[in-house]
């Protein structure tokens, strides 16, 4: 058993008290009833539920590591339309997002060096220990970006270009201010996500 206090033992009671209160959720059809996808980042601060509007079963929400259109997000996407009946996809990232901090060079140097948790002063990532790391992290493609606006319009293009991708779903993409809590448009995204 883990101590007191610990993630494990928070989220089992969290799940208790969930079940207890379940009601007629497992009544949910499989399909979401909103009939829409969002791919967005897996930052802490982004709740897509209260910033989308949404409830159990309203929408499939796929995340990663900056809301990234990856084969596996597209993968996703793919399957949340062809079996599931999604008609429109939102792309949203945010600002402040920590995938601007680091580039696959820097990440691949400090996992080559060492696996435990690196420290970022402000400036750059250092590894607090050495030794141990492994060179496999140099071979990831981690899809970092410098622009966070240019970043939505890559990937909403590159789900929109996807041979897998109907030329009828649209494709929109947003970015949430994690100060304002408020969806921003980019409006080249949207654009480039246009149905046919």
């Amino acid at each position: 058993m883990t101590a007191p206090g610990h993630p494990y033992d928070e989220v089992i009671a969290a799940n208790a008290a969930y079940a207890a209160e379940f009601g007629d959720k497992g009544k949910l059809a499989l399909p979401p009833a909103r009939g829409f996808a969002i791919l967005t980042c897996m930052d802490a601060r982004l709740d897509p539920a209260k910033y989308a509007g949404l409830a159990e079963g309203d929408a499939h929400v796929i995340r990663n590591a900056g809301g990234r259109a990856s084969d596996d997000a597209i993968r996703s996407l793919v399957i949340s339309h062809k079996l599931l009946g999604t008609r429109e996809w939102f792309v949203i990232h945010h600002s402040d997002c920590g995938m601007e901090l680091f580039t696959g060079e820097v990440i691949g140097e400090l996992l080559e060096d060492n696996l435990d948790t690196a420290e970022f002063d402000g400036k750059a990532w250092h590894n607090p220990h050495h030794g141990g790391g492994s060179v496999a992290g140099r071979y990831v493609h981690w899809h970092t970006f410098s622009d966070n606006a240019r970043s939505v319009v890559e990937d909403v293009r590159r789900i929109r270009n996807h041979p897998l991708v109907p030329k009828t779903i649209p494709i929109y993409g947003f970015i949430y201010d994690v100060r304002t809590g408020r969806l921003d448009e980019v409006a080249e995204a949207n654009a480039a996500g246009k149905a046919a």
